[in-house]
Order: C-alpha cells, then sequence, then structure tokens
C-alpha cells in the first residue's frame, strides 16, 4: 500500500546563538536520519524519553519547520521542494493537535472563529454552510451550539482540547498528528479524549502519528509503534508485537518502566543508569551505548542501522546475540 506520508532520512539541526566567539556554533541534534511511513487510516504511536525528537519530528513531518537535510513526501509530493503558498493550499490535508489546549487557541476568539478561520483560509464554503459544519463539529466532539460563542478561558480543560480536535477536523484532512493530546488534562479527562480520537479515527479513515510519553494508551490507540531515543528510531514494530516481544535493550527499559494495567503480564523492572545524553554532543557510534548494560567497543565506532529481525519488526542494534 502507498503511504499516506513518508519521510526519508529526515534530519533536523537546530544552530544555537551561544558559544565561541571564534569557531562553529553549537548545533542541537534534534532528529537525525530517520525513516518513517504512514499508511492511509494506519495510527502509528511514537514513544521516547523527553528529550528523545519525537515533537521535533511531529512538526517536521508537517514542515512546520524546516528539515536541515532528507525527504518529506505526503500524498506523493515531496513537500520539502514547494514554496509556502503550495504548501499552505496543501495542509488542509494535514493537521495538528498541540498538547497543551490553552495556549493552541488564541484567547481573544471565539469557538465559532476558531474553528471557521479554517474555512475562511482555505475558502471553504459560505457563511450559512460554515455555521452548519461548525456546529456539528462542536456536537460530533461532545460539545454543543450554545458553545459557539464563548472564549477558551470559559472551558475545562478536556472541554479546550475537543475544541481543539474539532478545528483539525474541520477541513477534513488525511492526516493528524497528535503531539501529546491528554498529557495536559486530569486523568480523569484523558480517557474521554482518547476514546473520542479512537472514534473519530476509525469514522473518517484517518492516519494518524500519536505522540505519547504513556505507553498505555499507545498501546491502545496504535497499529504500530515506533521507539526514538536522541533522536534516532531504536525500533519499530506493529503495536502487538512490540509489547509483547521488544528486542532492542532501550524498549525492553522503556516498557519495563511503564505501570503495567494487565496482571498476567510481569515484566521485569530495568533501570538505566545515568542521564540522556545531550543532543549537542550525542555519543559516538549507537547513541545508547552510554546507557546501555550490552555495550561493547564495537557499539562506539558504527552507527546501527534499523534491520529487520521478525518480519515488519526491525530494531537498530548490532548486537545480534541480545537481540
Amino acid at each position: 500500500m502507498t503511504p499516506i506520508v513518508e519521510l526519508k532520512n529526515a534530519t533536523k539541526h537546530f544552530q544555537l546563538k551561544g558559544g565561541p566567539f571564534f569557531g562553529p556554533k553549537p548545533v542541537v541534534r534534534a532528529v537525525e536520519d530517520v525513516d518513517l511511513t504512514i499508511a492511509p487510516g494506519e495510527v502509528v504511536g511514537l514513544v521516547g524519553e523527553s528529550g528523545s525528537g519525537k515533537s521535533t519530528l511531529g512538526r517536521l513531518m508537517l514542515r512546520l519547520i524546516e528539515p536541515t537535510a532528507g525527504q518529506i513526501i505526503f500524498e506523493d509530493q515531496d513537500i520539502t521542494e514547494i514554496d509556502q503558498r503550495s504548501l499552505r493550499q496543501l495542509r488542509r490535508r494535514m493537521q495538528i493537535i498541540f498538547q497543551d489546549p490553552f495556549s493552541s487557541l488564541d484567547p481573544r476568539k471565539t469557538v465559532s472563529r476558531i474553528i471557521g478561520d479554517s474555512y475562511a483560509i482555505h475558502n471553504l464554503y459560505n457563511r450559512a454552510e460554515r455555521h452548519e459544519r461548525i456546529v456539528a463539529l462542536l456536537e460530533r466532539v461532545g460539545l454543543s451550539g450554545d458553545h459557539l460563542n464563548r472564549l477558551p478561558h470559559e472551558f475545562s480543560g478536556g472541554q479546550r482540547q475537543r475544541i481543539g480536535v474539532a478545528r483539525a477536523l474541520a477541513v477534513e484532512p488525511s492526516l493528524i498528528i497528535a503531539d501529546e493530546p491528554v498529557s495536559a488534562l486530569d486523568v480523569s479527562v484523558q480517557a474521554q479524549i482518547i476514546n473520542l480520537m479512537a472514534d473519530l479515527q476509525r469514522e473518517f479513515n484517518l492516519s494518524m502519528l500519536f505522540i505519547s510519553h504513556d505507553l498505555n494508551v499507545v498501546e491502545y490507540l496504535s497499529d504500530r509503534v515506533i521507539v526514538m531515543y536522541l533522536g534516532r528510531v531504536m525500533e519499530e514494530a506493529s503495536a502487538q508485537r512490540l509489547y509483547a516481544h521488544p528486542r532492542h535493550p532501550y524498549s525492553k527499559a522503556l516498557l519495563s518502566a511503564a505501570p503495567e494495567i494487565n496482571p498476567d503480564r510481569k515484566a521485569e523492572r530495568i533501570i538505566l543508569q545515568g542521564d540522556l545524553p545531550s543532543p549537542i554532543d550525542p555519543p559516538s557510534g549507537c547513541v545508547f551505548r552510554t546507557r546501555c548494560q550490552h555495550a561493547t567497543t564495537d557499539c562506539a565506532k558504527v552507527v546501527p542501522k534499523l534491520k529487520e529481525v521478525a518480519p515488519g519488526h526491525r530494531t537498530a542494534c548490532i548486537r545480534d546475540d541480545v537481540l
């Protein structure tokens, strides 16, 4: 099946302003040489520690930030090669749901304007049709037409995120990037938003990149899961296989740290030593080697490539005996 979006060797470096007066400025290597595909109607979960590059990769996929290197192919079109005007027209097909449901909404605009601006930007429908569609969208996400003229501060966190979901769906996208969409919400509200997103994904057959640090939520929503560490992909497999049989040492440690809701599935707790290295000066070779209990001297010399260890299951590690 032709993917709806494909990243080829996607790389993003941020040059810092500080550093020595003479000589090169420090560079943050946020995303390094990532290959990723999402099929039509597929939900791909993206997990990893804070600072692993998950959100940067999501914004890179929509070209909200410019790539340092690599290609971003959306619906068979390389969007790294098109101008801003063409990209603006294409963005109707790809939308994002932000992490913070308050700062992502303009506090000066009513709900009607927040959602209606999407139609105005793309010149869709007349005023009466826009009103009808906005009301229908609000009702679909669990709100009502009575909320049209309210401002964001008049809503709870969960209601604001429902508005964000409605805004993302307004222009009928085929791809949605959900960047930690429930992390800022109370636990009691998280399940409602997660179930809403799952229902909408099935109803509209949406492709989705779901970024989260909550491994149980990712397992529930995702068809396939990608594990990132310090800007690189460590492992990729179907959600069922990855959670049942993780192969990379980092994936095993990450999953062992997640609260287990299934009493019949018990995993040994693996505690990683040290902190996540700085993306300004990442380790040579395998970036995970400084925290890996299986690391050898060869791990410092070779950057491991993703290789298939089972059908549809790829891992980046040179230690076959560990996998």
